[in-house]
């Protein structure tokens, strides 16, 4: 593929629309039966078991200052891997792969200063998606707490 071409899992939280490159996600599944994770962060919905691997569900409605909804047996986990762990992101729908250039997509910093967790933003056909900064996602606090609350 040209390395101008990014492709992007599209993906929907109420009604706002957020994209992780398609190169961190490993898969999208149905919800699962979460089992909690004492001691994990606040972020930390519980934890999935993915082929053996057990994987930490994120509230990214939580992250994004959405508010906050019931589970719903229709909702989606994008399975995805950071730069230090597999993390299983929380979204109402997913939308499917998108490809785009690199001139599609405008960087964060570019629209506005100290956005967190936002790589960018990418123009699609029928308007804007949020590009998910995986590797900014949890903090290194989280980051600590959840490695603790894994290994008790």
């Amino acid at each position: 593929m040209d390395a101008a071409i990014r492709q992007l899992v599209v993906f929907n939280l109420a009604d706002q629309r957020y994209a992780l490159h398609l190169s961190a996600v490993e898969r999208v599944v149905l919800i699962a039966e979460l089992t909690a994770l004492p001691n994990a962060p606040e972020i930390v919905l519980g934890i999935i078991n993915v082929r053996g691997c057990i994987v930490p569900v994120v509230d990214t409605r939580k992250r994004f200052g959405l508010p906050a909804r019931e589970i719903n047996l229709s909702d989606h986990l994008i399975i995805a891997h950071t730069s230090r762990r597999v993390v299983a992101l929380l979204a109402d729908v997913v939308g499917g792969v998108v490809q785009h250039s690199r001139a599609a997509i405008t960087a964060a910093e570019q629209i506005l200063c100290n956005v967190e967790y936002v790589e960018g933003v990418v123009k699609l056909d029928d308007g804007l998606a949020l590009i998910h900064d995986l590797d900014t996602f949890l903090s290194a606090l989280e980051e600590r707490t959840l490695e603790q609350a894994l290994l008790s």
